[in-house]
């Protein structure tokens, strides 16, 4: 009886000793997951979060349900703050080049208003015959990264395809965002002087070209580089001549819609930014057979 009894005492020892021991497998087991399962989330956190850094994308959830990515501001054109008049934030990554634009954006081709790009044209350097089925006009600022881009990308192949071969008429308009740009304004007025002698597409390149050493010395240099008179030069930018007819071509771009550099009127269509040849591409297509 006593040898049964202490039979049971060590089979009952031995039973509490395997529930003790499931007990704290099961604990182990239960940590294991809540662990594994903080971890998840924290790497969860941690992904998207460089996600975010290197594409600039989050994601919300849209009142239907569905997943919406949504991107940083539109950085294809200098796009003014509307409280502070023409006060832009452009914030590009390397100065003067426009890098920051981005490459794969829609064309945003606007229409339905009243503006049309004929009727926008003062007495304003032109590129193509006078007489093409079609008139873009572009409001540009010459200290403005962006507008350096669409020189440099873009400008050469719309000349190319369009200006060239008689379909399309560029109008150049002066749109100086000085808050931003402060030698904007003196670069559009030494423009106009170079214009006053035939040489405004000479000129035009040049301040593109050397864009990120643009000052007033410079721009009295680059007029005798050219071939300028520069007395008669340097006396029309040191009276500002031109100062009124800057003035005017910033609020006609203004009147048209422009709040960012560069603008483009395209027949009865705006466009913005210095977007790819593909997007002015197709929004020249869609005038010319309109």
């Amino acid at each position: 009886m006593v040898k049964f009894m202490a039979e049971n005492e060590n089979t009952s020892s031995q039973s509490d000793t395997a529930h003790t021991q499931q007990e704290g497998n099961q604990a182990t087991v239960s940590l294991g997951i809540g662990q594994a399962l903080i971890l998840t989330f924290l790497a969860g956190i941690v992904i998207g979060g460089l996600f975010t850094a290197m594409t600039g994308l989050s994601f919300t959830t849209a009142g239907t349900g569905q997943v919406v990515a949504e991107g940083p501001a539109n950085d294809n054109d200098n796009n003014p703050n509307p409280s502070e008049d023409t006060q832009d934030n452009p914030q590009p990554s390397n100065d003067n080049t426009g890098n920051n634009a981005n490459d794969n954006q829609q064309p945003s081709g606007n229409s339905g208003s009243n503006v049309q790009a004929a009727n926008l044209v003062d007495d304003d350097p032109v590129k193509g015959q006078k007489d093409a089925p079609l008139t873009i006009v572009e409001f540009s600022d010459f200290e403005c990264p962006f507008c350096g881009r669409f020189y440099s990308n873009t400008l050469s192949q719309i000349e190319e395809n369009y200006v060239d071969t008689g379909k399309v008429k560029l109008v150049f308009r002066d749109f100086p965002l000085e808050s931003l740009h402060p030698s904007a304004n003196i670069a559009a007025q030494a423009a106009e002087c170079a214009q006053e002698q035939g040489k405004f597409w000479e000129y035009h390149d040049t301040i593109f070209e050397n864009q990120n050493q643009l000052s007033e010395s410079s721009l009295k240099q680059w007029a005798s580089d050219i071939g300028l008179d520069t007395e008669q030069f340097n006396q029309c930018l040191d009276s500002g001549k031109f100062s009124d007819e800057v003035q005017q071509d910033k609020q006609a771009a203004q009147d048209a819609g422009g709040r960012g550099t560069p603008f483009f009127v395209i027949g009865s269509q705006t466009l913005s930014g210095a977007q790819p040849y593909q997007n002015f591409q197709q929004v020249i297509e869609s005038e010319l057979n309109s």
